[in-house]
């Protein structure tokens, strides 16, 4: 086995010369565990003590006859350790980390997830551990940073062009090349140089392969459509890649519609009209930018989903045309979330809702006796400033207001 450094005419090893070595050892790295069955056995049995897999796939009664169509299956990727599918890859990666004999590891995050993520796997082997945030994301996700930091985490604000996601990859890889002897970029998406996109969706694959065999369980036969989010394509192709193969289920990546794809506030790369084919952060894909190759500015309610690219196996799909890629508007994105609790007493993440959001329009098309997976992809506790904020919740003002005042004093 070999790595795939191209998936149709996306993907590549763009990468500095500093580098070059670096990614040799990790491609390696990543062949020997890839062919060693020893690991995958390793890598399950510590998600099962540690991490809580199985994840359930939980029926949504109450959705599934509020909307009278096809029923609905909600994976609950909220309930794996840290709350999100991250710790997934992450703690994929520390294993490969303790292989290679690196002391510490350094990260980009958006949401936070990630971040938190990389942080819980450092302090469970031992690592030194820094990760990169824009500084617009970590005032949107202040609970994250601050259990990152109590576990022992760096985490450095990035002052830099959206101070967002794309920025922290950057400056991530500026460490990088000064300290690669000791240390281990844990890279957080199926992005990137190669082998990163193929070693990230093979970790999270643990998804779909889950899910496929609880549908089957519970269901009777597989879905009719899968929806998952994208942002960088973790959870989406985490759960995507056991049903490629499977024809009678349609396969539905959610992106961030923002304020409307009309409005240049957005942060979708494969359904609207703002992106074109370029390089940019070690590797070729649909990138939302100028004609000289800038990068745009991008928007979403979701911290996580608002990077500039796209995994490069995703941008193969789209153009394979074996997923379909649609927007959700913040707008939408508030009140799918919203339905979703008072419906179910479920919290999902603002990126989950975005897959929510298309699931909710199209289960009344199908019949009752099909079902559908959304793939939930984190939990909507880390949100709840952005939340109560889209809410315009009078009490919750008033109770950061009071807090405040009490820190003051």
């Amino acid at each position: 086995m070999s790595t795939r450094k191209y998936f149709g005419n996306w993907g590549g090893s763009y990468i500095p010369e500093a580098l070059h070595e670096t990614f040799r050892q990790l491609d390696i790295a990543y062949q020997q565990i890839r062919n060693d069955p020893a690991f995958w056995d390793e890598y399950t049995a510590l998600m099962s003590t540690y991490s809580g897999r199985p994840t359930p796939l939980t029926h949504a009664e109450n959705l599934s006859n509020h909307f009278g169509g096809a029923q609905i299956y909600i994976k609950r990727e909220d309930l794996n350790h840290t709350g999100a599918h991250k710790a997934n890859n992450v703690m994929g990666q520390g294993l490969l980390v303790k292989r290679m004999g690196k002391t510490r590891v350094i990260a980009e995050t958006g949401a936070g997830q990630h971040g938190i993520a990389t942080a819980t796997m450092a302090a469970k082997f031992g690592l030194e551990c820094t990760v990169y945030m824009g500084e617009e994301d970590v005032l949107r996700q202040r609970p994250n940073v601050f259990w990152m930091e109590k576990m022992g985490t760096t985490v450095v604000p990035v002052m830099d062009g959206s101070k967002t996601l794309k920025d922290a990859i950057n400056e991530a890889f500026r460490d990088w090349v000064t300290n690669m002897d000791n240390t281990h970029y844990v890279f957080g998406t199926a992005c990137g140089p190669a082998p990163y996109p193929e070693m990230v969706s093979w970790l999270q694959s643990i998804i779909g392969q889950e899910a496929a065999e609880q549908i089957v369980s519970q269901h009777g036969k597989l879905p009719a459509r899968v929806y998952a989010c994208v942002g960088g394509g973790s959870n989406s192709l985490g759960i995507f890649q056991r049903f490629l193969e499977e024809e009678q289920t349609e396969l539905v990546g959610v992106e961030a519609g923002g304020h409307g794809l009309d409005s240049s506030q957005h942060a979708a790369r494969l359904c609207g009209n703002d992106a074109s084919a370029g390089i940019a952060q070690g590797y070729k894909t649909m990138f939302l930018q100028n004609d000289d190759g800038q990068m745009l500015d991008t928007h979403s309610v979701s911290a996580g989903l608002d990077y500039i690219g796209v995994s490069p196996i995703l941008a193969d799909l789209w153009e394979k045309k074996a997923v379909r890629f649609e927007a959700a508007t913040d707008q939408e994105v508030i009140e799918a979330l919203d339905l979703t609790m008072r419906k179910e007493g479920i919290i999902p993440a603002l990126e989950s809702a975005h897959a929510l959001v298309q699931a909710f329009k199209e289960a009344p098309e199908l019949s009752k006796d099909e079902a559908i997976i959304i793939n939930m992809s984190g939990r909507g506790d880390k949100d709840i400033f952005t939340i109560a904020h889209a809410y315009d919740d009078p009490s919750w003002k008033e109770f950061i207001i009071d807090r405040a005042a009490q820190y003051r004093k």
